[in-house]
């Protein structure tokens, strides 16, 4: 380039900077909040990566060669709306809209914009689902796009970030650049390491990434620190830019207790004037992504989907059924995906991996990106198991949570669950997970019993939309359906019913068996009960609940493997205030105390949820 053209370059660049310093002002101060100075800071940053290096073709936001541009520090969502607004995607009127009631323009970035993949704003979460997009394009869509993450120097502190960086190095995701805009200041002051960008840098090196120190204002700094890092194989980038938070305003740069907080009128005039901005309103040129031979998109191999199937005299493991049918899928629809958190050999993905190797994706023991990458490997449209203990998923539960607000297509299994599992003790036993996920918006909760319907139900979950859980069972345990037998979300079964039930019990997963002996026993003594299979915890099926109350006495009991709150028995006591028949007189079962090591059957009974109680809690309810 001559001269005259670098000049220009770096012209464009200045202005289109001032620009969305200053949108980033002019939407907070009419919000009356937001996160200017986090925005300004990052302003020279993201305009050569638009200008320059992004592709992206704004018309067209689900082209698969596109790049990603996440922002991980979400709080700078002002920045992220101006960059749309300069790119001709958001009008100004649009943008003066941010944080008000009915926008799409909201406090965070969310997927009600086209353009934004996922909800960030919960620190930490962006470079960890960044993996799982750079993973698909690396390995699954094998394309060209990059993924460019912006993040913040105070969730540098956050520990999923550098299970994030672990993991990027250990799959050499050189589709990955990280820009780390380090301004210093936090929410409440300065943060850990402050304008320490050799020991960001150096950490990053540590974990295998590239590093690069630049001064995040000088426009020709940042413009070499991308220019190499799109070169770099083999490992992902790390820019690490020191920057000045309200960088452009005199009374703003480098001041704390400006931390989202808007400016009222006179200072934004102020501020504006200071700015000088030689461009107000001015659309900039967007490269649109090269034309690349696409693959064909991952189909149904025409190979017809053959469950497994278990025969009546077997006992199978409900986590082993998990397995058998997950690799049943996989060699039906190339677009499921398998992961784990390095228990597969407990949660049986480990057939899924040996049979299908190049879309299985070991996360080892990191939960949080566990299930990060499976929200990234969404948004590239695959369908992402991910499996690991139930208990873990507590880890990784501010993710779940998050891609209930991305609108996330993801299933989670975990295996392991509750006081049956046996002598590991109550470090391992989940016994929250179903008000866990129960509680994640608009979410799916299975808790088959036997491995037909198991196999059934993983079926299902690859055509479900949202969040979907399964629950599953360590110990073996007797088959109760035909293979042929189906089962839909939402569903129950009634496994055992006469005109002369008194109580209706209802279970799922390991306490229907106990539930079917109780009933063996109660039959002896002339008292007939009804037992149905909750497998479908959320939504639950409560025709058959309303049925059973009006024909067994209106009197139920609930029995579960799991603590008392927010379980199967919530469940059933909540879809009960849905009617307008009076309430049924309802007996929760569920683990009372704290278990301890044992073999399962005794701490079935030790927790109150055995064949026994089940029989003590009806001889009650009759009397």
């Amino acid at each position: 380039m001559t001269t005259t053209q670098v000049e220009s370059q770096v012209q464009q660049w200045i202005n289109l900077a001032q620009q969305l310093r200053v949108d980033s002002i002019r939407a907070t101060t009419a919000a009356g909040s937001g996160h200017p100075t986090s925005s300004m800071s990052a302003a020279d940053l993201m305009a050569v990566l638009l200008l320059n290096y992004l592709h992206y073709d704004f018309e067209q936001p689900k082209n698969p060669l596109n790049d990603h541009l996440i922002f991980s520090k979400g709080h700078a969502s002002p920045l992220l709306y101006s960059l749309y607004k300069a790119a001709g995607a958001v009008s100004d009127e649009e943008l003066m809209t941010l944080r008000k009631f009915g926008s799409r323009l909201q406090g965070h970035p969310t997927p009600a914009i086209p353009w934004v993949d996922v909800a960030t704003g919960s620190l930490g979460q962006g470079l960890p689902i960044g993996v799982g997009v750079a993973l698909a394009g690396k390995y699954l869509d094998k394309l060209p796009y990059k993924v460019w993450v912006l993040l913040g120097d105070s969730e540098m502190a956050e520990g999923s970030i550098w299970e994030a960086f672990d993991h990027a190095s250990h799959y050499q995701l050189d589709n990955m650049i990280g820009i780390l805009d380090c301004n210093r200041l936090g929410q409440r002051g300065e943060t850990e390491l402050g304008w320490n960008t050799a020991a960001y840098a150096e950490r990053a090196r540590a974990f295998g990434w590239n590093a690069i120190i630049i001064n995040g204002h000088d426009y020709n700094e940042i413009n070499q620190a991308y220019a190499q890092a799109v070169q770099v194989t083999g490992r992902p980038t790390l820019i690490v830019a020191k920057t000045i938070k309200g960088k452009g305003v005199s009374f703003l740069e480098d001041k704390s207790g400006w931390h989202g907080k808007a400016l009222n009128q006179q200072q934004e005039e102020q501020a504006i004037n200071e700015l000088n901005p030689p461009v107000r309103s001015m659309v900039f040129p967007v490269q649109k992504p090269e034309k690349h031979a696409l693959s064909p998109a991952p189909q149904r191999q025409g190979q017809k989907l053959e469950l497994p199937r278990y025969a009546q005299s077997d006992a199978v493991a409900t986590r082993k059924a998990y397995g058998d049918a997950l690799k049943a899928l996989g060699a039906a629809n190339q677009n499921i995906v398998g992961l784990d958190g390095e228990v597969s050999n407990s949660t049986y993905t480990d057939e899924f991996a040996k049979a299908f190797p190049d879309r299985y994706f070991e996360q080892y023991i990191a939960e949080q990106q566990l299930v990060a990458a499976a929200v990234g490997m969404s948004v590239r449209e695959k369908i992402p198991f991910a499996s690991t203990f139930a208990a873990f998923f507590s880890r990784a539960y501010d993710f779940i949570r998050m891609a209930a607000i991305s609108r996330a297509n993801i299933r989670l299994v975990g295996s392991h669950a509750g006081v049956s599992i046996g002598e590991d003790g109550p470090s391992q036993m989940a016994l929250e997970d179903l008000a866990m996920m129960r509680a994640v918006y608009d979410s799916t909760v299975l808790y088959p019993s036997d491995p037909n319907q198991t196999a059934q139900l993983v079926a299902a979950m690859a055509e479900h939309p949202g969040i979907v859980y399964m629950r599953t069972t360590r110990e073996k345990t007797p088959v109760l359906y035909s293979p042929d037998e189906q089962f839909a979300v939402g569903g129950s079964r009634v496994l055992r019913q006469s005109a002369r039930d008194q109580v209706t019990v209802v279970a799922a997963g390991i306490t229907v068996h106990e539930a079917l002996a109780a009933y063996e026993q109660l039959a002896q003594d002339g008292i007939q009960i009804r037992v149905i299979d909750a497998y479908s915890v959320k939504p639950i099926d409560e025709e058959t609940l309303f049925a059973a109350a009006e024909e067994a006495g209106n009197k139920l009991v609930t029995v579960e493997d799991h603590w008392p709150e927010g379980g199967l028995g919530d469940a059933v006591l909540e879809a009960f205030t849905q009617r307008e028949a009076p309430l049924p007189r309802v007996v929760k079962l569920a683990v009372e105390s704290m278990p301890t090591s044992g073999t399962p059957a005794e701490l079935l009974e030790d927790a109150g949820i055995s064949a026994h109680h089940i029989v003590q809690a009806v001889r009650a309810l009759v009397r």
